[in-house]
């Protein structure tokens, strides 16, 4: 399988999903999770490397919107567009996810994009 944040766009389907689901974003993390039949998830806070909705559809209310993580895609049904920005986003999103994910999870991250000493740049570049 491809190397995690695939491109906005790509349709893929979940392990034991029936419905595909197009990404519409990166780093997420939801204010309410909940089980496909309705049950809520317990929990503190939790980022996930995805948000989708459902293909064809789209999202025709708030409920139908979906996070996911990277682990969870059984299979890639269409690749979105991958510009040469796309894949630099990709590289940054990879290098820093996890401590982005262990500082959010454990109460500490800002919304507000942190600038990457390392590369330079701000994830909205």
């Amino acid at each position: 399988m491809k190397e995690r944040f695939l491109p906005i766009g790509t349709v893929v389907l979940l392990k034991g999903g029936k419905k595909e689901v197009m990404i519409t974003s990166y780093c997420i993390f939801p204010a309410k999770v909940q089980k496909p039949n309705g049950e809520a998830i317990e929990g503190g806070p939790k980022l996930y490397e995805y948000g989708g909705c459902v293909y064809p559809e789209g999202i025709l209310d708030s409920n139908m919107a979906c996070a996911f993580n990277h682990d969870q895609i059984e299979k890639i049904v269409y690749l979105g567009y991958e510009s040469e920005q796309q894949k630099e986003l990709s590289k940054i999103l990879n290098a820093g996810y996890e401590a982005y994910k262990a500082q959010y999870e454990n109460g500490a991250a800002s919304t507000t994009p942190q600038t990457n000493e390392q590369e330079g740049t701000t994830p909205t570049e």
